[in-house]
C-alpha cells in the first residue's frame, strides 16, 4: 500500500497543484474535489489529517469536505493497494457475467469485494456504473476502462 509521508500538512507540491486549479473556480470551497484528487494522487488515498489540512487551507469545514469525499466513491477515505480494480456492478455488467468474473478475480487474489490483497498490491471495490453498458462486462483498473472482460481478460489483468 502507499505510505502517506506527512500527514498533517500538505506538501508544497500539492498545494502549487491545487493553487493551479484555483483560476478555475469562482471561491476555494468549489476547488474541494480536485484538491482531494490532489492529495489522492500524491498519497495514495485521503486521510482524516489529510482532509483536515485540505479544509484547513481551503478554509472550509471539515464535516463539508467529508460530505464531498464520501459522495465521490472514487476518493479512497481508507488505504488501498497499488491497484486499484473497479468492478461494475450494473445489471447490463450482471447480465453478461460479470458477477463470475468478479468472483474469480476475488478468488485469485484471496479478498472479498473491498479489501485488498495482503501484499498490499490490489483492491478490488465495486462501483455503480462505469457507463459502458454497450461494452459490458467492464472493470477499471487503475483509472483505465476495461471493456468486454473475459476469463482471458481476467487471466491476463492478474498476470496468469
Amino acid at each position: 500500500m502507499k505510505a502517506e509521508t506527512n500527514t498533517r500538512a500538505l506538501s508544497a507540491t500539492e498545494i502549487d497543484e491545487i493553487n493551479a486549479e484555483l483560476p478555475h473556480y469562482e471561491d476555494k470551497s468549489a476547488v474541494s474535489i480536485e484538491a482531494l484528487k490532489i492529495v489522492q494522487k500524491h498519497r495514495g488515498w485521503v486521510s482524516d489529517d489529510s482532509l483536515t489540512a485540505i479544509a484547513e487551507y481551503l478554509k472550509i469545514s471539515p464535516a463539508q469536505l467529508e460530505g464531498v469525499a464520501t459522495f465521490y466513491n472514487l476518493i479512497y477515505r481508507r488505504p488501498v493497494g497499488n491497484t486499484v480494480i473497479h468492478v461494475c456492478d450494473s445489471v447490463s455488467c450482471w447480465m453478461l457475467g460479470g458477477d463470475r468474473l468478479r468472483d474469480k478475480l476475488c478468488r485469485h487474489l484471496n479478498v472479498k469485494l473491498g479489501e485488498t490483497s495482503q501484499d498490499g498490491e490490489y483492491t478490488v471495490l465495486p462501483i455503480v456504473c462505469l457507463g459502458a453498458c454497450d461494452r459490458a462486462p467492464v472493470a477499471m483498473v487503475n483509472g483505465e476502462l476495461r471493456p468486454d472482460l473475459t476469463d482471458n481478460i481476467v487471466r491476463e489483468l492478474l498476470g496468469e
